[in-house]
């Protein structure tokens, strides 16, 4: 190791431990390599500080957000994205990349949800894997984060998260476990508390961390979340961010009077200089190896696709020669969510009515805008108006999704809801576009629309994509990633206690289509009404299944089937796989996911799929055995196009 500890003063290491500034490590007068980390998990947003004191955000290529990119059902996208971003961040000067967010969206209201990639912690952990390795095998950090139970942005810095054991095993903390087999450089605590006990001061938390999930890495806080330096390095936090005087004097106070060990003070230290000579050596073989259109082209292909067809009772695709009448301030407009995972640009979006009419040239596409954020009676009535007589008429509405605040509600405003309706019926063929970073209640206006889509925030080019995807140059393949439920209480955890302190996990397994699920099965889907079920995404092909076998190879189960494309239309299909386990001592889930593959597949041809299923992943945790556990027995698979629309199933004893 370059650093030896020993050349260091106890005040020099008490202050390696405190940052030097917002987006810098302390580099002790340049005796330490500073590290530089940076925002940045759908773009790199970098800042600096001008003449005059103020902050200002450099221009990045903005990426589709995590709720996209999770809905390609591509992991190689995710690690294709890292790649784009390691490169950003080598332009930049960038060692450590906070991202990626792979916390389980338990509630649809939390404002980050678009920041993050499923409600299912398999799902999370792999996506979160692969994003890693792209990043980090161009040698620039990452930061998983945000670890844990932090799934609620309102009151993220007071309230506690009252769970029990094994749902903070197979829920919470499951989708680190996977993730972090991809060897993250750091991993960065979140704000909440865990039952009771801040997660920057929690040293059990720490010790799964480093013990069951063997993470060797550096543990930094998120900016501002240590309230006690101390207790937070007695817990196993090795970094704060940002420098805070007060704490670094308590923390050297602590130190000089003994209420800090010598030893707990070097096992800080350790990591932080690790840390800093893995970033100087990683430094020295940076290569930037992507042109900006190369990110532009990858933004592009995420959003082809991520974006998902919700519903379509036939306007879709459009042909060239129509008339098509495009309203709504999404269409023209960069829409992303807000704090620090918002991207700056110094160019305009590609704006959706121009895509539309590039791809239908013999059409006739208007728009009819009104003052971006603006959307007044007067202005509904003119584009309600504007869509009578046309052959499809789309409305592109948005909610925007941000740091800090969750949402009040999943309804759109009343105002557009009445703008879907009135629209719809002036025009049979109304098209409705989704730029949300999270689910909606459609309930007042889903049987009004001729086509839904969800495009979420697609990045910068993604009414490029969009345009293909609605005139048929591109055919959709995107699948969700979260459940829309028909109303937000039809979300068990909506029902749970929570107030400005407490958030009381009382759903327990029960997260996301688990719950609707086993509701269903138990005979109770009046308490879980789903709109469009987890895993559904439409496509301009027809998809059939066929020819289930199981095989136990090792440690493994080889699931593999057939599926044909019996359209006319070329299209990729994800197939997902679905374990139960019938007999359980225990309760479980009615099934939970455990694979998936997506294949492009020939009109009229078929493609053989092998998902290779790890038996571990059959595994529930054992508060009674503190371990992990697979009871030996029968084991169904279930193979299907969603999580509801189960084609094959298959049974196999392990």
């Amino acid at each position: 190791m370059k650093y030896d500890l020993k050349n260091f003063t106890v005040e020099e290491k008490v202050r390696l431990l405190a940052g030097k500034d917002f987006w810098h490590t302390e580099d002790l007068d340049g005796k330490v390599y500073g590290i530089k980390v940076s925002d940045g998990p759908l773009g790199l947003r970098t800042a600096v500080i001008d003449e005059d004191g103020a902050r200002r955000y450099l221009p990045a290529v903005a990426f589709p957000s995590t709720q996209v990119l999770s809905q390609t059902w591509r992991p190689e996208l995710a690690y294709r994205t890292g790649e784009m971003l390691a490169d950003e961040c080598i332009e930049r000067g960038v060692d450590v990349l906070l991202a990626p967010g792979v916390n389980v969206k338990r509630l649809p209201t939390c404002g980050r949800n678009f920041e993050y990639v499923s409600e299912d912690p398999y799902l999370s952990g792999i996506f979160g894997r692969e994003y890693i390795k792209g990043v980090q095998d161009h040698h620039v950090g990452t930061s998983l984060k945000h670890y844990c139970l932090n799934n609620q942005e309102n009151a993220r810095h007071t309230q506690s998260s009252e769970i029990d054991e094994r749902t903070l095993r197979e829920i919470y903390t499951y989708n680190f476990k996977l993730a972090l087999e991809a060897k993250p450089w750091t991993v960065m605590s979140s704000y909440n508390c865990v039952n009771g006990i801040k997660v920057s001061q929690h040293k059990k938390l720490y010790d799964i961390l480093r013990g069951e999930m063997g993470f060797d890495g550096l543990i930094m806080s998120d900016w501002e979340a240590v309230v006690d330096h101390v207790a937070s390095v007695k817990s196993g936090v090795n970094l704060e961010m940002p420098f805070n005087k007060e704490n670094y004097e308590a923390l050297l106070a602590a130190v000089e009077c003994g209420d800090i060990s010598e030893a707990e003070l070097d096992e800080c230290c350790s990591k932080m200089l690790w840390l800093a000579e893995l970033c100087e050596s990683e430094s020295k073989l940076r290569r930037v190896e992507t042109t900006v259109c190369e990110r532009r082209a990858t933004s592009e292909r995420v959003a082809e696709e991520g974006i998902v067809l919700l519903k379509n009772n036939g306007v879709l695709p459009l042909l060239d020669g129509m008339s098509v009448s495009v309203s709504g301030d999404a269409a023209v407009m960069n829409v992303c969510g807000e704090g620090s995972a918002k991207v700056w640009l110094d160019h305009d979006v590609p704006k959706l009515p121009d895509e539309l009419q590039r791809e239908l040239p013999s059409g006739n596409v208007s728009c009819l805008q009104y003052p971006i954020g603006n959307l007044s009676r007067g202005n509904a009535a003119k584009i309600i108006n504007n869509a009578y007589g046309k052959d499809a008429a789309i409305i592109a509405v948005h909610q925007v999704d941000m740091e800090e605040v969750d949402r009040n509600g999943i309804r759109l405003p009343r105002l557009m809801e009445e703008m879907i309706i009135e629209t719809a019926r002036k025009n049979e063929n109304t098209v409705v576009l989704l730029y949300c970073g999270s689910v909606i209640d459609m309930t007042a206006w889903e049987k009004y629309a001729s086509a839904i889509v969800s495009v979420g925030y697609p990045g910068e080019r993604g009414n490029a994509a969009l345009a293909k995807i609605l005139s048929g140059k591109i055919n959709p393949s995107g699948k969700t990633t979260e459940t829309y439920p028909l109303t937000e209480q039809d979300c068990l955890a909506t029902r749970c206690y929570r107030d400005l302190c407490h958030s009381v996990y009382s759903d327990g397994l029960l997260v996301g289509y688990r719950w609707y699920d086993t509701a269903k099965y138990m005979g109770r889907e009046d308490e879980a009404r789903v709109m469009y079920p987890f895993g559904h995404g439409l496509s301009y092909s027809t998809f059939e299944y066929s020819n289930l076998t199981l095989t136990k190879s090792g440690e493994n189960i080889l699931v593999e089937f057939d599926v044909t494309n019996t359209s006319d239309r070329d299209g990729a299909e994800c197939a997902q796989v679905y374990f139960r386990d019938p007999l359980c001592t225990a309760f479980r889930p009615y099934k939970e996911l455990c694979g998936f593959e997506k294949r492009f597949i020939d009109a009229g041809k078929t493609e053989h799929y092998s998902v290779i299923v790890p038996i571990e992943y059959l595994a529930f945790y054992s508060e009674g055995y503190e371990k992990w556990v697979v009871e030996p027995g029968d084991f169904e698979m279930h193979v299907g196009a969603s999580c509801t629309d189960i084609r094959l199933k298959g049974r196999i004893k392990i």
